[in-house]
């Protein structure tokens, strides 16, 4: 059985290898460049922390994916917060969060782009002394607007976290390069 799962799982990495390859020798996102891409963003966070109420915080993350085709992709996130704040006598933050995400774009002939996210997100956050380190279903949508053959700036709303004491949402504004 151990021989047919490492198959298996060799199997998985070099299709994946393989069309990585297909995908970045193909015009994938309008860039005419390739499939491969990277961005950063600043992020408005809000986060509801039930009993305390809403904070405002702000968070530097990056992006890498690759698009699989021209209206499917995959990406992995990761960021850290650089503003917190104060609510009620109580300092909120957000430490940090990391995820991975498959975008669906709707292609057209315009420079822009819409497109929706779904993934899951790693966050940690911290209200006073309450510290909340967990993973959720995250899901979102944004548009990117392409202003040069490998260069566009994106903004976005996305649903990182949702549990019964913290819900994070953020609307981000970024840049990304195609390769």
């Amino acid at each position: 059985m151990t021989i047919k799962k490492n198959v298996l799982i060799a199997s998985v990495v070099t299709a994946g290898i393989a069309m990585a390859g297909a995908a970045s020798a193909q015009d994938m996102y309008k860039s005419g460049v390739g499939g491969l891409y990277a961005g950063a963003n600043y992020t408005f966070m809000n986060a509801d922390f039930d009993g305390i109420g809403d904070a405002d915080a702000g968070t530097l993350s990056g992006k890498v994916g690759v698009m699989a085709t021209e209206y499917f992709g995959l990406e992995a996130r990761a960021g850290f917060g650089v503003d917190d704040d104060t609510v009620r006598g109580v300092d909120v933050k957000l430490d940090n969060f990391f995820g991975g995400y498959a975008t669906f774009n709707m292609v057209n002939e315009s420079p822009i782009t819409p497109y929706g996210v779904l993934g899951f997100t790693r966050i940690e956050a911290e209200a006073g002394n309450a510290k909340d380190d967990d993973s959720d279903f995250s899901y979102g949508a944004g548009v990117n607007f392409a202003f040069a053959p490998n260069l566009s700036a994106n903004l976005e709303y996305m649903r990182y976290y949702d549990d019964n004491d913290v819900t994070v949402d953020g609307l981000g504004i970024g840049m990304q390069v195609n390769f």
